[in-house]
Order: structure tokens, then C-alpha cells, then sequence
């Protein structure tokens, strides 16, 4: 399966305007900018606010087929992701994302959510994508 997204961009880097949208029309003509990326604007979006949500999404599952492993289900998973782009090297890279994931799971003992987070971490396709170039914290509580 290919998942598919498109991008249009006029203009210089500073002054110019972009959107996207994804195919199945989500996101649709979702406007970013220089200072949505850069200055903290806070109407438009940015790539990396997209990869947070892919992340946070993507490990969520991860975490519930891992929980669904162990004989368990999660009534309910929160998972957050903060994304941190910063200047390096004379270029700018995603250098941090931060997961805080809270779940109920009814049944499940401290240790084997603990594992089934871990696992979650390093298995979910988007953590794999990053793996080697980006730190990936992540907490995570049962409740």
C-alpha cells in the first residue's frame, strides 16, 4: 500500500506560501508557511506537526497489537508527539520527538505495558523511519 500526499509551494522561502493535501482528502489544501515552520505562527501547519501526528498515530497502534500479543486490549490509548526541528550543521534536521502515551488496559500489569511500549517503540514503521538519525524519547503510563 502507498500512502499518498501532495504539496504546492509559490514563491521565495520567506514571502511564499504552501499547502497540502492528502488523496483521501483529510487534509485538504491544509496552508503552511515560512512562519508556521520557523516563527511559531499559529495558523497553517508545518511537516513536522504531520510527522508528529503520523508518529503519535502509528505508535498508538503499534502499542495496542503489541498489548493485543500479550491477550490483551486497550480500552483507550493517548498518545502525544512533539517533533523538534533544530539548526545543525549549517542545515536544519529533525534532532528530537518526544512521545508521551497514555493507556488504559484493563488487566495488563505495570511490566508487561512497560514492554509492550518499549516494543511499540522501536517496531512502529514511523520510529523505524527515524531510527539511527533521531531521538525518540518516550513516556508512557498505564492508568
Amino acid at each position: 500500500m502507498a500512502s499518498k500526499a501532495s504539496a504546492v509551494w509559490t514563491g521565495s522561502l520567506k514571502e511564499g506560501k504552501g499547502t497540502m493535501s492528502t488523496a483521501t482528502g483529510v487534509l485538504k489544501n491544509a496552508n503552511y508557511s515560512f512562519a508556521t515552520r520557523f516563527e511559531g505562527a499559529e495558523t497553517g501547519t508545518t511537516p513536522e506537526e504531520m510527522i508528529a501526528a503520523a508518529h503519535a498515530s502509528c505508535f498508538s497502534m503499534a502499542l495496542g497489537a503489541q498489548l493485543g500479543g500479550s491477550g490483551l486490549t486497550p480500552e483507550k490509548i493517548e498518545t502525544q508527539a512533539a517533533v523538534t526541528l533544530a539548526k545543525v550543521d549549517g542545515g536544519f534536521k529533525v534532532t528530537r520527538i518526544a512521545l508521551t502515551t497514555t493507556a488504559s488496559v484493563p488487566g495488563a500489569t505495570k511490566e508487561v505495558f512497560d514492554k509492550a511500549a518499549a516494543e511499540a517503540k522501536t517496531g512502529c514503521p514511523i520510529s523505524k523511519l527515524f531510527a539511527n538519525n533521531t531521538e525518540i524519547t518516550l513516556d508512557a503510563k498505564l492508568v
